[in-house]
């Protein structure tokens, strides 16, 4: 059930078409046009479901912050309302946020209350600011180590003062007086305030995990909403005598002040708030987006997160905040989850929820005012535990960036959010450099041929070394140079491209090999013009050289082929000629010139049977405007090649998919469109409700064309099952099918899992680099 309320145009509203919705949905803009506002069911259920999670949230930020309970319903509904009308990301949800509870506290005791609310104006005011120069996205630079340390951090630091509440005493001022104070605490347990925040605990933590169907039921209240009520309810009955939720009247209610103290520490603080509310905000954006890449309703389109719009509305939210006595906001992780998986289709779901609030903070003050305060403490705890992530610790580790991610945390607990995050900062330089100019040269001589073994990046910080280790190979000897490191400076060129001249001069010879002994051929000359013989490999054009009519980049190619690599191959190429092809695979993959086959697959002359076309479609045998040429070589392969193995391999951006999604049917039937006919299955395999998404690596695909690259994949190798000659030899069991995603932006490969029953499931796992072998062996 909706209620729509038209606006006032200048022409009737047209619905667009469906190609018009699909372009629109992935826009950053949102649509433009003649528009009607409109509630829908959805929006009105996922309003309901974020503020049962924001009330008790809001309240226990405020308790933890030390600010009076009433700030955190104000902010909780001006992130809603504001935000939600104002903000970039449509379906995130804003509010006080656990991530800026520290510094909330901290300038809640220097400098007062009404200042605090002062500083959230000032800091409101800064982020309009870098919205107006559109430097949101330069936040995404900050190293994930570094916001992972910060917001673990923050969450010890919330656990070690609400440990105290729980206990039944009183938080101190820092984390370190908060472990002094610890063992005092301990000998002096409050038993009512313990019981009722470990019936608090135990039923967050248990929520999640009841099974069966009452389990799915149950799950319906949130966590947080069932334990805080569990809590209540204990207290109210049991009578028990514990300080509670106390919400003075509006009339009372403190506004902000003006601002009194040093003029730096108020600077400091204004930028502390700006800093940390707006990364966090915007990476919350970030990751609200990938959510809704992975929900299954893509006939709705949501516009992608615009970042700086968020930025605007993170800074006017923080104005009427701190102008109405409210914490500082941010964009939410938790409540956006909850808002998206809640089903929520428009910003309006986030406005409706701060409606709500207000109207709680109004007509609920009674029930409200029952809450014990150790039941706020404990669900406020719990979430600053789970700010320490696992999943982070295993993704920092992975990246060898442990001692960023624990210097950060550690700095965070001792020094405060902002000096933490400045130290951090310098640490993560500090590797980086360090790794940047940590490279290990060698030398050494074996059975006459002398090799120099590179490791790490040469820049010309190494050349130093560099020649000294080049100056003791004698002259006229052989010579073997190894290189392992992605990158290589003018510098270093200069003095490698110098010394193999003067070496190779006197009598001399010199190789290039990388770490595993493959040769390396020369550089480019520099005759090339433009093309500098430091140009790294990549598709570029020499504009500045003339070309004559005999001469083009082909040519070019084919002259460096015959100078570098015929040499190499040649006794293969011969012996294959001799003694016929003999492929133990067949790959299918896209004509798209990005996909270099021999390179991710890394297969040389003889290995596969390439089969290459727009989409790597397979159609279907006797398919109307069919292809004979794909079946031909699917049956050459199979009965001829007796291949052991078929590959249908997809990628990522693929121009095909991309033309299904948002090419609509009919019109004149071009050699194109008729061809894409045969994706036509993928596309409705994938808008399905009766069949499951695929997953690529534990993740659901970023948008609609990745969705639909997979779904391709999985949808080819059921035309390539109709084949008469792929049937007959999968029933005989001498013949293997296999799909493949390629992604493109992370040179990364993904398998298709495949059950004993040639069925397949739809996920898609990450190749690891060890496995290389293996990936070649099943290709």
């Amino acid at each position: 059930m909706s209620a729509c309320v038209p606006t006032r145009t200048d022409e009737p509203p047209r619905e667009p078409s469906k190609a018009q919705r699909t372009r629109r949905g992935r826009s950053h803009e949102p649509p433009t046009g003649p528009t009607r506002f409109r509630i829908s069911g959805a929006d009105l259920s996922a309003s309901i479901a974020v503020f049962l999670i924001a009330l008790p949230l809001s309240l226990g930020i405020a308790l933890a912050t030390g600010a009076p309970l009433q700030a955190g319903l104000v902010a909780a509904a001006v992130g809603g309302i504001v935000v939600g009308r104002f903000g970039g990301a449509p379906l995130q949800v804003s509010g006080p946020a656990a991530g800026l509870t520290v510094v909330t506290a901290d300038l809640i005791q220097q400098y007062g209350w009404r200042v605090t609310c002062a500083i959230t104006v000032l800091a409101g005011f800064a982020q309009l600011g870098l919205a107006a120069l559109r430097v949101a996205r330069s936040a995404l630079a900050v190293s994930p180590a570094i916001v992972h340390g910060m917001l673990a951090g923050i969450g010890v630091t919330i656990a070690l003062a609400q440990l105290h509440i729980v206990l039944g005493g009183t938080p101190q001022s820092s984390a370190i007086a908060n472990v002094r104070a610890l063992p005092a605490q301990l000998a002096a347990l409050q038993p009512a305030a313990i019981t009722v925040s470990a019936l608090t605990v135990a039923v967050l933590l248990a929520w999640p995990r009841i099974p069966g169907a009452a389990g799915r039921i149950v799950r319906k209240i949130p966590g947080a909403l069932a334990a805080v009520a569990a809590a209540t309810t204990l207290a109210v009955l049991a009578g028990l005598h514990l300080p509670r939720v106390d919400l003075p009247s509006w009339s009372s209610h403190a506004l902000p002040g003006m601002p009194q103290g040093p003029a730096l520490g108020l600077l400091a603080a204004v930028l502390t708030i700006t800093l940390v509310g707006s990364v966090e905000s915007l990476l919350s954006a970030v990751a609200v987006d990938k959510l809704i890449g992975g929900r299954k309703d893509q006939d709705i389109r949501i516009p992608r997160a615009d970042l700086d719009r968020e930025l605007a509305g993170q800074g006017a939210a923080n104005v009427v905040s701190g102008a109405l006595g409210g914490l500082p906001i941010t964009g939410v992780a938790v409540r956006s989850s909850a808002n998206v998986s809640a089903g929520a289709v428009s910003r309006n779901s986030t406005m409706l929820h701060g409606l709500w609030i207000v109207l709680a903070a109004v007509l609920l003050v009674p029930v409200l005012d029952l809450i014990p305060l150790a039941a706020l403490a404990a669900l406020v705890m719990v979430v600053g535990v789970q700010m320490v992530n696992i999943t982070h610790m295993r993704t920092v580790r992975r990246n060898r960036e442990v001692l960023v991610y624990a210097v950060t945390l550690a700095s965070v607990v001792l020094t405060g959010v902002l000096e933490g995050v400045i130290i951090g900062v310098a640490v993560a330089v500090a590797v980086a450099l360090h790794r940047l100019t940590r490279t290990r040269i060698t030398e050494e001589e074996h059975d006459g041929v002398h090799r120099v073994q590179v490791r790490g990046q040469l820049t010309f910080l190494a050349v130093p070394r560099l020649s000294r280790a080049l100056s003791l190979v004698p002259v006229g000897a052989q010579c073997v140079v190894e290189l392992d490191g992605s990158f290589m400076d003018h510098a270093a060129y200069e003095a490698l491209h110098d010394w193999q001249s003067s070496h190779v001069g006197q009598g001399g010879t010199v190789e290039f090999t990388g770490r595993a002994g493959g040769r390396i051929s020369e550089p480019a000359s520099e005759t090339h013009g433009c093309c500098r013989p430091w140009t790294p490999w990549r598709n570029h054009h020499c504009e500045d050289r003339v070309q004559g009519p005999t001469t083009h980049q082909l040519a070019d190619g084919l002259s460096s082929f015959q100078r570098d690599t015929a040499p190499l191959v040649r006794d293969e190429l011969a012996r294959l000629e001799r003694e016929g092809q003999r492929p133990s695979q067949l790959f299918l993959t896209c004509s798209d010139s990005r996909l270099v086959t021999s390179m991710i697959t890394a297969s040389g002359p003889g290995d596969l049977f390439t089969v290459r076309n727009m989409g790597n479609l397979v159609p279907l045998p006797g398919a109307k405007n069919g292809d004979d040429s794909v079946a031909a070589a699917i049956e050459y392969a199979v009965d001829v090649l007796q291949v052991g193995s078929i590959t249908i391999c997809g990628h990522s951006g693929c121009g095909a998919m991309e033309a299904l999604l948002t090419t609509p049917p009919g019109g004149t039937q071009t050699p194109w469109k008729r061809w894409l006919r045969h994706g036509r299955p993928s596309l409705e395999r994938m808008r399905s409700r009766h069949r499951s998404w695929a997953r690529i690596s534990g993740r659901l695909p970023t948008d609609a064309l990745e969705q639909l690259c997979l779904t391709n994949v999985v949808q080819q190798l059921d035309h390539l099952r109709a084949h008469e000659s792929v049937a007959r030899r999968l029933a005989e069991g001498t013949l293997e099918l296999h799909g493949m995603y390629f992604h493109g932006g992370e040179a990364q490969a993904y398998l298709l899992a495949r059950s004993d029953d040639h069925t397949f499931d739809a996920v898609f796992t990450r190749v690891a680099p060890a496995s290389s072998a293996l990936v070649k062996a099943h290709v």
